[in-house]
């Protein structure tokens, strides 16, 4: 199809690498003409995402998250996946406020943040395989052309 692209990137589930992954979301995205404001939504659910892969699924050891982007029309589709603990009840997990690691200061709010700033969330997850969670936004939604008119 010549209205999408794709790309995938394999990185280690370690902190430093949250800011790669974001920068490297906001970059291919850049060909749907994003706002400012609509860069920022996905480069914080992305940073969520990674996160969550970080501290929960791999609990800090250093193993791989993979991130695959794909374009569609005005649409990005966003997947974050890793191959650690597993989630035992996602329903539980995408509660607000609700974590796993209080020690941590973790504050919970990762799926809501991602919900909030996403079109569209889904959390996929088997305990002992991993998680895959999927995401998208459509870049332009409501936006209106200003003229002179307009004024």
């Amino acid at each position: 199809m010549e209205n999408t692209n794709e790309m995938q990137v394999i990185f280690d589930s370690r902190s430093s690498n949250e800011s790669f992954a974001r920068v490297t979301v906001a970059a291919f995205m850049t060909a749907l003409n994003p706002t400012v404001e609509e860069v920022s939504d996905v480069k914080t659910a992305v940073s969520e995402a990674v996160t969550n892969a970080i501290i929960h699924g791999y609990e800090n050891e250093v193993h791989s998250i993979s991130i695959r982007c794909r374009t569609e029309g005005k649409t990005l589709y966003l997947e974050v996946a890793d191959h650690g603990k597993g989630i035992e009840d996602v329903q539980q997990a995408m509660e607000p406020l609700f974590t796993t690691k209080p020690e941590l200061d973790r504050s919970g709010m990762g799926f809501s943040f991602m919900e909030a700033f996403m079109d569209r969330l889904e959390v996929e997850s088997e305990p002992g395989k991993g998680t895959v969670v999927r995401m998208e936004k459509t870049i332009g939604k409501g936006r209106r052309l200003w003229t002179t008119q307009s004024l």
